[in-house]
Order: C-alpha cells, then sequence, then structure tokens
C-alpha cells in the first residue's frame, strides 16, 4: 500500500462534499509530475485530503483509491474549465484516479501544525517552491498526521 497527498480548494470540493458524495473522481489536474502520480495510485492506497487556499489551510482527512487513474473526461469537454485541445481519445494527456471518502479528522492539521512537527520535515508538501497538487507520503508522515488529526500527540 501507497501514501498521498492530494490538494483541493475547500470552496471547489471539500473533505465534507466528498463526504456526502461518497465517491469522486479527482480531475483537473493539469501538471505533468502530479499527473504521473495519480497513474502511479494503485486500488486501496490511502490519500490524505488537504483543503488548499483556506483559512487555516490543512489536511482535512482521508480518502481510499477506488478506481485507477483513467482519462480525465473534462479535458474532452470544450465548455469545461479543464478541457484541453491538445487531448484526444486516442492520446490522453491527463488522468484521474477515483477516491471513496474514508473518514474526516477530529481536528483539521493545519499547515503550521505541519511544519511545527520536526518528523514532517521531508513532507515535500513543507518543501520551498513546491506547488504539487498531488504528492507521495511516506507510511511514518502518513501516521503522523492521522494521530495529529485525531488530537493525539504525534
Amino acid at each position: 500500500m501507497n501514501y498521498w497527498l492530494a490538494k483541493s480548494e475547500p470552496e471547489e470540493f471539500s473533505i465534507d462534499d466528498l463526504k456526502k458524495d461518497k465517491v469522486c473522481h479527482w480531475d483537473g489536474v493539469r501538471n505533468y509530475q502530479a499527473r504521473n502520480y495519480l497513474q502511479e495510485m494503485q486500488l486501496g492506497d490511502l490519500v490524505l485530503f488537504y483543503h488548499s487556499n483556506a483559512n487555516p489551510p490543512g489536511v482535512a482527512g482521508i480518502m481510499k483509491v477506488v478506481k485507477t487513474a483513467y482519462p480525465d473526461p473534462s479535458q474532452f469537454d470544450k465548455k469545461h474549465k479543464y478541457f484541453d485541445p491538445k487531448s484526444t481519445s486516442e492520446k490522453p494527456r491527463w488522468f484521474c484516479p477515483e477516491f471513496k471518502f474514508e473518514r474526516k479528522f477530529k481536528h483539521l492539521v493545519s499547515l503550521s501544525d505541519l511544519r511545527a512537527q520536526k518528523s514532517l520535515g521531508k513532507l515535500p508538501l513543507l518543501q520551498r517552491g513546491s506547488r504539487l497538487s498531488v504528492h507521495p507520503v511516506q507510511k511514518k508522515e502518513f501516521d503522523t498526521i492521522v494521530d495529529l488529526g485525531a488530537g493525539t500527540p504525534a
């Protein structure tokens, strides 16, 4: 099993939206490295749901991969904001997996909470200049963040 972090702006799509919908396809990723990470995800992998561009930003809960990446339908829709004229059904450029709601944290693990943990110093989210919307997380980092979200001292 692998562990990941995926960002979403809560005004666009939040952990509460996922809880209500139960399952979502994670569309709209338009960065090649982030796309590659989405394609690496396997069934059963766990994903930290990060609320970006929020006040405060932070990890809000956990999702599970229930369908591996397939061509993102939004790239083909001319009316969609994520339409990509260079993508074709024969050669799609963008992919999206499907995630299932697992749980919302008791406590949002804010960006400042994450930075305060020395054990999370190598987390890509905390690296200077890192703006990827999806990235891998080590199991130990994942466990630390889950403990913080539960209100357990890390």
